[in-house]
């Protein structure tokens, strides 16, 4: 997305269209279309067989077809597309935050595969692969030419598989031949640590494993540092794209004990969706502070605008991603399946962030590094071609600078978060009261 771009090997969240998925079911109710949709359709047909004959060259009736149907869908808004199986497959892994693969974190440099570094205890690491690796063949194959997605996939493949890779490393005389058997590979959708006195805990992407990791991290937090010691929880969701809306939701009712989390209204307007905190939460009631900015979209907004509208957290940070819409996954048997626009989300207290975003209750920029300077990093829902028009939507639209430094010496948000919940900074947004929630009437 706004750094160099890297995959979680093999099955990272790719891309900065975000999005919140539930899963649909095969063939739905539709209204019968007229005579004049089966005149359209027949213009299609005529269109059609007019290019497979006399198209220049011979086209793929295959590729035809799919681009056709997401022509079709593109139109709609830019979050409804159809997926092939191979597709659908990919989604599959990348929702359920576990799959095949070696456990190496890579990106693309000079033509090459770089490792940026290896996950600990993975196939990858124990086969003695070392960041800034450069793999220059795969199985034989090489790697210039290929692109960064291309190569992912050769390296994906069924557990217990060998592959081997062709290894140039800095120092070595020679290439290396590395043979790599894979292995479950299981993604962590959070990453936390114990800082003195404060819970970190950054949530990359909402995968079915979210939720589970979540409370891992809390419960080690919990053991690292002791109760009367902790200050609260830094819930860093900046840069996240988001994921399944069920993950939002089972994290927001984590950090919250009573409330409306979210709300979904589809196109009838009697189709609205509830979802609500169970009471009690998992942090014994310590002060939240969250950080948001314009790479957190959708699920990571759910999360956000349910801790902010219920006065449980303060946000801090810039204007996040403004993505309001879910998407229901359509299965098509073995054709892929169909990722459509159903509904809008809306905040606990009755809002749409749909092309606007969350604002934070603290506004704090992070200044780009020089060799950043000029670029326009600022990422938002509203600048989305064919985006559904949001009602809260007004002209200054969604989003801001998506950028997040790499050494949190660096990171201001961050360091505002920890003193502000150490008490050097003050703000009367922070703590905010729960008592005062701001409720749909």
């Amino acid at each position: 997305m706004m750094r160099k771009l890297s995959l979680l090997f093999a099955g990272a969240l790719m891309g900065a269209s975000a999005m919140s998925l539930v899963y649909g079911v095969p063939g739905t109710a539709a209204n019968a279309a007229g005579a004049e949709t089966y005149k359209q359709l027949a213009i299609f047909g005529d269109i059609f067989e007019r290019v497979r004959a006399q198209y220049v060259t011979p086209p793929d009736d295959k590729a035809l077809v799919e681009n056709a149907i997401n022509g079709m869908l593109t139109s709609l808004d830019p979050h409804s597309s159809f997926m092939n199986a191979e597709a659908a497959q990919d989604m599959r892994v990348q929702t359920k935050g576990e799959f095949g693969g070696l456990g190496i974190e890579v990106t693309m440099e000079n033509d090459l595969v770089k490792v940026i570094s290896p996950m600990d205890d993975t196939p990858a690491a124990k086969a003695g692969v070392l960041a800034g690796d450069f793999i220059a063949r795969i199985d034989g194959e090489e790697v210039r030419g290929l692109t960064l997605n291309d190569a992912v996939q050769k390296m994906r493949g069924p557990v217990s598989t060998p592959i081997t890779l062709t290894i140039l490393r800095e120092g070595a005389d020679k290439p290396l031949e590395i043979k790599v058997v894979r292995d479950i590979i299981k993604v962590k959708a959070v990453k936390f640590r114990a800082d003195d006195d404060v819970g970190y805990i950054k949530i990359t992407s909402f995968t079915e494993k979210t939720y589970e990791d979540l409370e891992a991290a809390i419960a080690s937090i919990r053991k690292d540092i002791p109760k009367d010691k902790l200050k609260g929880y830094v819930l860093d969701l900046r840069l996240n794209p988001g994921g399944l809306l069920d993950q939002a939701v089972s994290v927001s009712d984590a950090f919250l004990d009573r409330g409306e989390i979210v709300s979904t209204r589809g196109r009838d307007p009697k189709d609205v969706t509830r979802f609500d905190a169970k009471p009690g939460d998992s942090i014994d009631g310590k002060p939240v502070v969250v950080l948001i900015n314009g790479g957190s979209a959708s699920a990571s907004e759910i999360v956000a605008g349910a801790l902010q509208d219920l006065r449980r957290a303060t946000v801090v940070g810039t204007q996040s991603f403004g993505k309001g819409s879910v998407q229901t996954i359509i299965p098509l048997g073995e054709n892929g399946a169909l990722r459509l626009t159903t509904a809008l989300y809306y905040t606990p207290s009755g809002k749409s962030i749909q092309g606007k975003g969350i604002s934070p209750d603290i506004k704090v920029d992070q200044p780009l590094p020089p060799e950043l300077q000029g670029r326009d990093l600022t990422r938002g829902e509203s600048d989305l071609k064919g985006h559904i028009k949001g009602a809260e939507e007004g002209d200054t639209g969604s989003g801001s600078v998506a950028y997040v430094p790499p050494e949190a010496k660096d990171d201001i948000q961050l360091n505002y978060a920890l003193d502000l919940l150490r008490g050097k900074k003050t703000d009367p947004a922070f703590p905010p009261n729960p008592d005062k929630a701001v409720l749909n009437q």
